[in-house]
This record gives C-alpha cells, sequence and structure tokens, in this order.
C-alpha cells in the first residue's frame, strides 16, 4: 500500500535513513507463523511505549491465506505524531531502526528488516485506509483474489526498490478502498 498518502506536515521533507536500497523482493505463500510474528512484536511495542497506542496488525501478512512478502507490517497510531520524544526514542531504544521520516508518518524497523512498525497520528487518514484495506482482504474473496494476482504479476519484473513495487499496486489498492467504502456505506 502506498504510504505516501496526505498527512498533516509536521516534517518538512522525507528522510530516508542510510537512503535508498537495493533488495531482492520475494512474493511467497501465506505463512501461518505470521500472526505469532505479529504478537511478539506487539507485546514488545505496549511494554515499550506503556501508552494506549493503537497496535495493528497490517498488510498482506495480516489477511490468512494470503501471499505476501515475508515482512510484518505494524501500524501503531499515536496521539501526536509530532512528539516524538513520547514513542520513537523508546521504539529505537527497544532495537527497532528508524528508517523513514515524512509529514505525518515514521516507519521504523528490525535490523533484519522483517518487520516494519508504520507509526501515524491516531486521526491520519492512512490508520482509517490501512484498517479498511486490510478488513476487505480479509472479507471479500474476490478482492483478495485479485491483489494476491496483481503482487505475483509485479514481483515477476524483477523490482529492487520496494516502494516502486508498492507504487505500482496503487491504481489496484484504490479500487479495493474504493469497493471497500462504498461497501461500508
Amino acid at each position: 500500500m502506498n504510504n505516501r498518502m496526505p498527512r498533516r506536515p509536521d516534517v518538512t521533507k522525507v528522510d530516508l535513513v542510510g537512503g535508498s536500497e537495493i533488495r531482492a523482493l520475494e512474493v511467497i505463500a501465506y505463512d501461518p507463523g505470521w500472526p505469532a510474528l505479529f504478537g511478539e512484536h506487539e507485546r514488545r511495542l505496549r511494554t515499550v511505549l506503556q501508552t494506549t497506542a493503537d497496535i495493528e496488525h497490517i498488510g498482506s501478512t495480516s489477511v490468512p491465506g494470503l501471499a505476501a512478502k515475508p515482512i510484518i507490517d505494524i501500524l501503531v497510531a499515536v496521539d501526536d505524531i509530532t512528539a516524538e520524544e513520547d514513542y520513537l526514542d523508546p521504539i529505537l531504544a527497544a532495537g527497532y531502526v528508524l528508517r523513514v521520516r515524512e509529514p505525518g508518518h515514521r516507519l521504523v524497523r528490525t535490523p533484519a528488516r522483517d518487520v516494519h512498525v508504520h507509526i501515524y497520528d491516531r486521526h491520519a487518514e492512512a490508520v482509517t485506509n490501512y484498517l479498511l484495506f486490510r478488513d476487505r482482504l480479509r472479507s471479500d474473496a474476490d478482492d483478495r483474489s485479485l491483489y494476491a494476482k496483481t503482487k505475483r504479476d509485479l514481483i515477476t519484473r524483477g523490482f529492487t526498490d520496494m516502494n516502486a513495487y508498492s507504487d505500482a499496486k496503487t491504481d489496484v489498492v484504490l479500487a479495493i478502498l474504493a469497493r471497500a467504502r462504498a461497501a461500508t456505506n
């Protein structure tokens, strides 16, 4: 899902810590161990945050049966994204590494790069979109199949940049989100 959605400006530019990375991307069959891995990181994050932050499993690894890149995506919604001292310092002290700082969004990950934690302001549109998209894929077999096919087709193009791969899925993601919104109205 494209993380560059409109959001509250609190950082003047995107800071990609460590610069651009070349990385082999793969989509693999669903692993039933992914929810347990999410659970381990959810507990770790709750322990260090000691707040009422919302923590959700998002992305393809959160959808039973859906093929995915073997990266657990976690959404953390905080009260104030600009108050980094309240959440970022404790998360970094717990062993996560800052990768992206951009307006309204922070991304930290494990050193092994197998877990990505997306941090947003609790009321950011991206929070609603991630959850709506996840729930649609969990409940609609046709959209789940479409998304799986799209990912399989795109991965064969040999993307080495995760942002380019994510951007290539944008039209399908937006169409699924539109159907999800229509179904909730």
